[in-house]
């Protein structure tokens, strides 16, 4: 459960808070009373969810490149976090193709980057490092991984993960450890949710698709992912942060957090959900060549059931459903912020509901 007299007035350092992600994340630990500071390069889109529920105004934001070790130094040390939430990165699987140098300073040496000014924060007590499901070696087995399989990547941007998977573990063992501050890794699905404008994601894809009345092109109708609303992880990061603040020896290692099994879905099945709500919408096949993308993922989510108390509370059908909805509100205009912090605390009370 989240602990909402746990994080009244902890001091958080996220990363990559202006992200989609990051941007929910920031409204719901302002929600629970916290103090952040977010550190991130401007908005990846435009339009974005930063902007859109004006996330400026309800946390600290600074503008800027976590590679710049020196300004975030500044900015890291002199907020001194208890908890510092690393989610800053370069995200997108075929984007990479064209950027690997870009994907790898920014994942690997970021990474690194974000870690080693940690070092020099007092008062911080637990890090919890977002990487992806994506940084397994992917052998297209009909099982989900498991937080000990290896890492690997065929593309640049899973392998970077993989590489800062073990950024994380050397960090943690070379010298954070010695610090007494507690570093997890975390492992989500493929997450959706409103607010998300980013190029090459299905969900927006879609989206953008729909407001136009164009058929929607997909590569890979079969391809089979761990699909997941965005409230889903962040509930299990914060969890977990929770736990690992507290038990920083016990809680110090990789966690996966994605869907229960029935929602490890194939692309088209989103498709036909998704058309079935939006009037004269429709999808067809794009026959153009395109980099290789796994074509089965999924995460084996055993341990962070049994160890945090943590599980999947939203069905994939009603996250599509939310979404929509959300997506209808925003282009009706109406107050995103307050929409948003309407659906974490619904959120919230299910959580609440199903734990009681």
């Amino acid at each position: 459960m989240i602990d909402k007299s746990f994080w009244c007035n902890k001091r958080v350092f996220l990363t990559g808070h202006t992200g989609f992600k990051g941007g929910w994340l920031s409204l719901w630990l302002s929600l629970l009373g916290a103090r952040v500071k977010g550190y991130a390069l401007d908005p990846p889109t435009s339009p974005s969810l930063f902007n859109e529920a004006r996330i400026g105004g309800v946390i600290d934001s600074q503008i800027g490149d976590i590679r710049d070790q020196e300004v975030l130094h500044e900015s890291m040390v002199k907020f001194n976090p208890d908890i510092l939430i690393h989610m800053a990165a370069q995200p997108l699987v075929r984007y990479s193709y064209s950027a690997p140098i870009e994907t790898y300073e920014v994942n690997v040496i970021g990474t690194a980057k974000v870690l080693e000014v940690a070092r020099s924060c007092t008062n911080l007590k637990a890090i919890v490092n977002i990487t992806t499901d994506k940084c397994y070696e992917n052998e297209e087995q009909d099982k989900g991984f498991q937080e000990d399989d290896p890492m690997g990547g065929y593309d640049p941007y899973s392998s970077s993960k993989g590489c800062a998977e073990l950024v994380t573990s050397a960090y943690r063992r070379s010298f954070l450890q010695g610090h007494d501050i507690g570093i997890a890794s975390v492992r989500a699905g493929n997450v959706v949710g409103g607010g998300d404008w980013a190029d090459d994601r299905l969900i927006p894809d879609i989206l953008r698709s729909f407001e136009k009345n164009d058929a929607v092109v997909i590569r890979n109708p079969k391809a089979t992912r761990p699909w997941q609303h965005v409230l889903e992880p962040l509930s299990g990061y914060l969890i977990l942060a929770q736990k690992l603040y507290d038990n920083r020896d016990k809680y110090a290692e990789g966690w996966n957090f994605g869907p229960n099994e029935q929602d490890v879905k194939s692309v088209d099945w989103i498709l036909d959900k998704m058309i079935s709500k939006w009037p004269n919408s429709s999808w067809r096949l794009d026959n153009s060549s395109s980099p290789h993308e796994a074509g089965f993922l999924k995460l084996d989510i055993s341990k962070a059931k049994s160890k945090l108390g943590w599980k999947p509370t939203l069905e994939l059908s009603d996250a599509l459903e939310k979404i929509i909805d959300w997506h209808k509100a925003y282009l009706n205009q109406e107050d995103m912020q307050a929409i948003c912090l309407e659906e974490i605390e619904d959120y919230m009370k299910n959580m609440n509901n199903e734990n009681d």
